[in-house]
């Protein structure tokens, strides 16, 4: 019994990891390995392999669609918190932003790539962040960490 009670209060002792699914790691080494492979091979061919995006970004083409956005400094990416930029890679934009009729080329990656492939790989874009701005973006994840 003092050994079922032991065992017990050892398992309790564990802290299980509490983040949100899609919280961000990055300044996790192991992740961000993984997470720039993953960039490497699904992202870097529209948003460039330094993360700068397609030219004219902000322009919409002939066909009405949006060119892919630079994930670095000079983007917009570091403006959204974690849970949005898991949403739009997992769901697509149409679905996190609830625009039903949205058409972008943006694949959706909801059965490509794990949740912790889409973690590792925005923990990668996130890390290639000056200092400041990922300090700006942490400050855009407070409040929804507060919830």
């Amino acid at each position: 019994m003092a050994i079922a009670a032991a065992a017990a209060l050892s398992a309790c002792d564990r802290t299980p990891d509490l983040r949100p699914v899609y919280q961000l790691r990055p300044d996790d080494p192991t992740v961000l390995v993984q997470g720039k492979r993953i960039y490497e091979t699904h992202c870097a061919g529209c948003h460039g392999a330094q993360l700068q995006g397609q030219p004219n970004w902000r322009v919409r083409d002939a066909s009405g669609r949006l060119p892919a956005p630079p994930h670095d400094a000079t983007g917009h990416t570091w403006h959204h918190p974690d849970e949005v930029l898991f949403n739009i890679t997992k769901f697509g934009v149409g679905k996190a932003a609830n625009l039903k009729d949205y058409d972008t080329a943006m694949p959706v990656y909801e059965n490509v790539l794990t949740d912790a492939e889409i973690v590792a790989v925005l923990s990668f874009i996130k890390a290639n962040w000056p200092a400041g701005i990922r300090k700006k973006n942490d400050e855009v994840n407070k409040p929804a960490r507060a919830q």
